[in-house]
């Protein structure tokens, strides 16, 4: 003989089956936890940090005020700064730096050799979707070092990134000091195809940041 639950039964089973419905597995902590972003590996900053920001400091690198550089392989290096939600890091500024085709920085510690003509540091800021381009050269090695672009990512006055890009595929890499100390995941976040395009390489670049 089946008998009718009590009002009270009857509202927490009904309570209960709403919350389970309303809060799918997925959302439960431990898993949110799980699907998060590992931040993309830090490098050292290197000695060629500009000593003094260029004038003409954009995302165009082939261009140094109304010089153009016409040497090496142009390619475009883009990509999305987020947090290791997936969020897009609005107001993020992203800096790139790196030698010239001959293998020289606008650094007086390299002896400022580097082409006039290279602008050898760029700077973007990102909007709402996170998004940053540079246009540059697809990097080149220079004594003791594999190709590479240097990469810096700032929020405000706090930086939150300092890390190297490098070229997937290139023979230097595997007798580089500094890849050859990355983990097989670290080498695979920083190191990419430079794949051909119809106005030069292309190269895609997400970072991942602890905002």
């Amino acid at each position: 003989m089946n008998r009718a639950l009590p009002t009270a039964s009857r509202r927490r089973i009904l309570i209960a089956s709403a919350a389970s419905l309303a809060a799918p597995a997925w959302l439960s902590p431990a898993r949110a936890q799980a699907r998060a972003l590992r931040p993309t590996p830090s490098q050292t900053e290197g000695p060629f940090y500009p000593v003094t920001l260029p004038a003409d400091s954009d995302a165009d690198l082939l261009r140094n005020g109304n010089a153009v550089y016409a040497k090496g392989q142009p390619s475009w290096v883009d990509g999305t700064v987020t947090d290791t939600s997936g969020v897009p890091v609005a107001g993020a500024v992203v800096e790139i730096w790196q030698c010239d085709e001959a293998g020289h920085y606008h650094h007086p510690g390299d002896g400022n050799r580097a082409d006039p003509a290279f602008q050898g540091f760029g700077r973007v800021t990102v909007g709402r979707d996170g998004r940053y381009r540079f246009r540059t050269l697809r990097p080149v090695p220079y004594s003791g070092r594999t190709p590479h672009i240097h990469v810096k990512v700032r929020l405000d006055r706090r930086e939150l990134l300092t890390t190297q890009l490098y070229v997937a595929g290139d023979p230097g890499n595997e007798r580089d000091f500094l890849w050859r100390r990355l983990t097989d995941e670290g080498r695979a976040a920083l190191t990419v195809p430079f794949t051909p395009g119809s106005d030069g390489l292309r190269a895609h670049f997400p970072i991942t940041v602890q905002a």
